[in-house]
């Protein structure tokens, strides 16, 4: 019987996390689907190896017994015995241990076709879900799909509503005030579709905020940089901003402000949660513009005050 090295055929590190494996499987699932490879009999094989390694490494108990199987292969070879009795040896599992799918391969990818050998002499025949799901109903649900939807700041702040074209058809696409930077949007049934008549997939949207060109968020604070110059640094003035959710402020700037210096502007912020009226805090970064190109008169005053203040030296 031919060893099957999972990590090899999802290419990942033995030490991989459950979330590296995932992402893995997903995208060699997408790749290989008989879907995208109509009659493609290589592409179907290789759906199925990934599917059957997903099936144990996404699982920690199938992963554990399959990891220490890893190590003592040639052992296992030379004693002839069942997985099981090769197991009891090491203080693993229960003899006759029926064990449970808990993947998510009929939820995303489907299922076409059985396990190998390898893999039902390793955790038993009643362990894939593969073969008895498609004798049962002959039918699976189709792949899913991914994407990214960018949206504006004001977007994420106000919600709204985006049109998006998928497939030649028009779908509006809901977004809620407050909506973060990464949340996932599950479109059911936007997915391909599924295999022997079964249900198409779904279609997941993954939000994302571009970079405002005045705003930046971080948590539940707006930050913004105020430009203004050396006179009204010094001496003080107004200045009006326009905050995110469309209010204009005339903002005071006291005398000698530092560049640099942070003014805080409470509940101007962006939403605490979706769909909340409470906002957090907008803070508004100073940054002192030098005057350029001085004349030959503004030199001489900045010299006299200089020398007035005493720390002009020539």
């Amino acid at each position: 019987m031919e060893f099957k090295d999972y990590y090899k055929i999802l290419g990942v590190d033995k030490n991989a996390t459950q979330d590296e494996i995932k992402k893995a499987y997903r995208k060699l699932a997408l790749k290989y689907h008989p879907d995208r490879n109509p009659g493609d009999k290589a592409a179907e094989e290789k759906f199925k190896e990934i599917t059957e390694a997903n099936e144990v490494l996404s699982d920690p108990e199938k992963r554990k017994k399959y990891d220490a199987l890893g190590a003592n292969w040639k052992q296992y070879q030379s004693t002839g015995h069942g997985f099981e009795d090769f197991f009891s040896q090491f203080g693993g599992g229960q003899r006759g241990k029926t064990y449970t799918f808990s993947g998510d391969i009929g939820d995303l990818f489907g299922n076409i076709s059985g396990f190998s050998d390898f893999f039902e002499s390793f955790f038993g025949r009643s362990a894939s879900p593969f073969e008895s799901r498609t004798r049962r109903r002959g039918k699976s649900k189709g792949a899913d799909y991914e994407a990214t939807l960018y949206i504006t700041l004001e977007e994420a702040f106000h919600g709204g509503t985006k049109e998006v074209l998928i497939e030649g058809k028009k779908v509006r696409i809901k977004i809620d005030p407050g909506v973060r930077d990464g949340k996932k949007l599950r479109l059911k049934g936007l997915g391909a579709p599924g295999i022997g008549g079964g249900e198409r997939g779904d279609l997941y949207l993954t939000i994302k905020i571009e970079k405002h060109p005045y705003y930046e968020l971080v948590g539940n604070d707006l930050y913004y940089d105020l430009y203004i110059d050396l006179y009204t640094a010094l001496l003080g003035g107004k200045k009006q901003i326009r905050t995110l959710s469309g209010k204009t402020v005339n903002l005071t700037i006291p005398p000698e402000t530092d560049n640099g210096k942070i003014l805080r502007l409470k509940g101007m912020g962006f939403r605490v949660a979706e769909n909340s009226n409470t906002l957090g805090d907008l803070f508004v970064r100073i940054k002192v513009e030098l005057p350029k190109n001085l004349t030959a008169e503004e030199k001489e005053l900045v010299k006299k005050l200089a020398s007035m203040r005493s720390v002009y030296t020539y």
